[in-house]
């Protein structure tokens, strides 16, 4: 029977969950999941939102009794102060209330908040969770309530508790001993130092150089010829390490021997070799993947996987297009894998299937905080069919998480590969060299990797490297030697794919950690992101340095994964969140009262770069944002002139157009800002006129906007229909006091006015 892509059930089934007649509250915490599952359930729930959390440890105080246990005392949040009222009269008309917040720590943690603002009796409180946002997830899920699970709610009391007395109690010292407003957080500092430590080993590295010697060969017996080309591996005897050509002149020596030697094939080796896909995406390998792929930061990422997650839009329905993403585990529910055999079977035939459903196991022995791996909850919504339905980040994440689970089903690919070893002899001197090439027989899951899509999959490897047909004894023909000159490089700055991976691997932080991590690290200034890369500022440095001296346990590797490991454990039950608490604050509290008075004052002031400022004649002095580094006027805020440097430390200078300013007639010039460069009228401040520019530098003119018929929600003002970067949108005509933008997918033509 053929499948249907977008089934429905009637709202009556879901009614049907509850035999009785009651009345239902359903609680989540976004507003989009409130719209979703409002379509989903039937007349007897009520669905409202709590807009994430309600009450937190209070802004401005410590918030927590170390007296007594590490009591917290919580407060209800600014934004949750119209909300409560709400949500308290609606428990009060419902007699079942369900908890539906998302399935982690935290969303067990926001369901016990909820409970207890709401002062809910525990035979009218309902706690359900499911991994998709689906007919079928949501009416399983309503079949089996349980209770709120205290010891996850444990766990992330200590979670909160410990960075609390983190940064409550170290901020000060470091406003006291280095700058005022400064903080520094338990995960944060350890991600601050790894990016410090590789960029000592960037500043310690010496390169040195070395050559690898290749040369062109050609068969003589096969009519069909076609040049080919072997790697040196030995020489005189010796296997060729890769530094053991360090100079030109070595080079030179063996390449004269080679000009003059006889080449032979000495053996051929015949093999199989078979590639297995990558499991399908947990939070890390996801936020890797978008960035490598898509070039996403990690928290926009977990954005749009939020939106994906949420519900999308798609005809009539709103439907999750993808499971809970933020999870470390890889474990696939057997219906879906019995879906994606089904399509494959279909799509692809069943030659590519593996003989057995593929299984993965997770590495990570902390993998319990979901159940799934992330995937699509349905495998039948193509991505290209759907796409008409997604924003233009939607549907990249989309066919990524698509792809990937769809291959992770899949039969191996299979390669036959060949390697010839050929001898090079020169009177005394003789040498082995090595070719190899590889034809793909059966393509499994690589089918579901196009050429255009630049992945793991499709890399060097997985191209064809085709060699002639050769023959044992078989002599070959010199055509050409080519030595290539080298130098080793030092390691990679991080970027925000490795970083998270770095992470992960020290067992530092948790799915929903990773993007508020690299997010805080920038906000506060100790480290920037430029050309996609990790660069530690000089406060950033310091404030490293000062803490390996004084509080070495806090920016510890091991020692973060081993708090990580015993939230684990109060997570199930194992360990009072209590005694975590109080272990790690008994040498917290030591550390802090020797650092009062080991640590030095220590004042960060801006270098002289020994320029004088062509506005006001000032010195500029070399200062460093989140941005980068620049040139900054002494005498700031009176004189604003800044000149932006380079990852050199070389000059921004703007370039200066042919171009008029359309304002006011001035030159307009190419400017370079974090977003890349833009076209900016030289008068500036006194005219901002600007233009964005396209990757091949031309200007990009927006469309005027538009008058519609329709009138915005918020203050009643037309509303206007223009052209962004990503599409058309609908925004409020009175921009900016009125921000209000919508979506113009739905947009009828006839309300746009001409």
């Amino acid at each position: 029977k053929e499948r249907e892509p977008f089934s429905r059930f009637p709202e009556e089934d879901m009614a049907a969950s509850k035999k009785s007649k009651d009345q239902n509250l359903l609680i989540v915490e976004s507003p989009t999941k409130e719209k979703t599952l409002s379509k989903y359930l039937g007349k007897g729930f009520i669905v409202k939102s709590s807009f994430g959390h309600v009450q937190d440890l209070p802004k401005g105080k410590f918030g927590i009794d170390v007296e007594k246990d590490f009591e917290p005392t919580y407060e209800i949040l600014p934004k949750a102060k119209k909300i409560v009222p709400a949500l308290k009269k609606a428990c009060k008309e419902c007699d079942h209330v369900y908890l539906a917040t998302d399935y982690d720590r935290e969303g067990e943690s926001i369901a016990w908040h909820l409970s207890d603002i709401l002062k809910l009796p525990k035979e009218k409180t309902h706690r359900i969770t499911f991994h998709e946002i689906t007919r079928d997830a949501i009416q399983e899920a309503l079949k089996s309530p349980r209770d709120i699970d205290q010891h996850l709610v444990d766990a992330q009391v200590a979670r909160r508790v410990l960075d609390r007395i983190v940064g409550y109690k170290l901020s000060p010292l470091l406003w006291e001993k280095i700058r005022r407003g400064l903080s520094a957080g338990r995960v944060q500092s350890v991600a601050v130092r790894l990016i410090c430590e590789r960029e000592e080993e960037i500043e310690k590295f010496k390169s040195q150089e070395y050559w690898s010697i290749e040369v062109e060969l050609e068969n003589t017996k096969d009519k069909k010829r076609f040049p080919f080309f072997a790697q040196l591996v030995e020489w005189k005897g010796k296997k060729l390490e890769k530094l053991d050509i360090q100079s030109e002149g070595t080079s030179g020596d063996i390449v004269e021997r080679l000009k003059i030697a006889g080449y032979k094939v000495r053996d051929i080796l015949l093999k199989q070799k078979k590639r297995s896909p990558y499991p399908p995406f947990m939070t890390s390998t996801l936020a890797q993947d978008a960035s490598a792929r898509a070039g996403f930061s990690a928290k926009r990422t977990m954005a749009v996987a939020q939106s994906l997650y949420e519900g999308v839009q798609i005809g009539e329905d709103v439907i999750g297009l993808i499971t809970y993403m933020r999870t470390d585990s890889l474990n696939v529910a057997k219906e879906a894998q019995a879906e994606a055999r089904e399509y494959v079977a279909k799509k692809f035939g069943a030659e590519s299937l593996p003989p057995q459903t593929r299984f993965y196991k997770t590495k990570s022995k902390s993998a319990q905080e979901a159940h799934e791996a992330i995937r699509p909850t349905s495998v039948f919504r193509d991505p290209e069919a759907i796409k008409s339905y997604l924003t233009s980040d939607q549907f990249k994440l989309y066919e990524l998480i698509w792809r990937r689970f769809l291959a992770s089903q899949m039969a191996d690919a299979l390669y036959d590969t060949v390697t010839a070893e050929i001898i090079c002899q020169a009177e005394a001197d003789s040498g082995l060299l090595r070719a190899n090439g590889s034809t793909l027989k059966e393509a499994g899951f690589l089918q579901v990797y196009g050429v255009e899509l630049e992945t793991e999959e499709t890399s060097e490897e997985s191209k064809d490297k085709k060699l002639p047909i050769l023959h044992k004894e078989e002599d070959l023909k010199n055509l050409g030697i080519h030595p290539k000159q080298h130098f080793t490089e030092p390691p990679p700055r991080y970027n925000e794919a490795s970083l998270i991976k770095a992470l992960e691997q020290n067992g530092i932080g948790r799915p929903s950690t990773y993007a508020p991590i690299l997010d805080t690290i920038q906000s506060r200034n100790y480290v920037r992101l430029e050309t996609k890369r990790f660069y530690p500022t000089e406060l950033g440095r310091l404030v490293n340095q000062q803490l390996i001296d004084h509080f070495p346990e806090i920016v510890d590797k091991g020692f973060t994964a081993k708090i990580e490991e015993k939230l684990d454990q109060v997570a199930e039950g194992e360990l009072k969140w209590t005694s975590v608490v109080g272990e790690f604050y008994d040498t917290f509290e030591k550390d802090l009262e020797a650092a009062k008075g080991s640590m030095k004052k220590v004042k960060l002031v801006p270098k002289d770069s020994g320029e004088v400022c062509p506005q006001c004649g000032g010195k500029l002095l070399l200062r460093e944002s989140r941005f980068g580094k620049y040139l900054a006027c002494e005498n700031f805020p009176k004189c604003r002139h800044k000149v932006s440097l380079d990852t050199q430390g070389n000059k921004v200078v703007p370039t200066e157009g042919e171009e008029k300013c359309e304002k006011c007639g001035s030159s307009m010039v190419v400017k370079m800002s974090r977003r890349g460069k833009f076209l900016a009228c030289s008068a500036y401040p006194n005219c901002r006129n600007t233009y964005s520019l396209d990757r091949e530098g031309k200007k990009i003119v927006r469309p005027e906007p538009k008058k519609t018929k329709l009138k915005c929600e918020k203050c009643k003002s037309m509303l206007l229909l223009r052209i962004g970067k990503r599409g058309p949108f609908l925004a409020c005509s009175g921009f900016p006091k009125c921000r209000n933008i919508k979506s113009a997918k739905t947009l009828d033509p006839a309300d746009v006015l001409e």
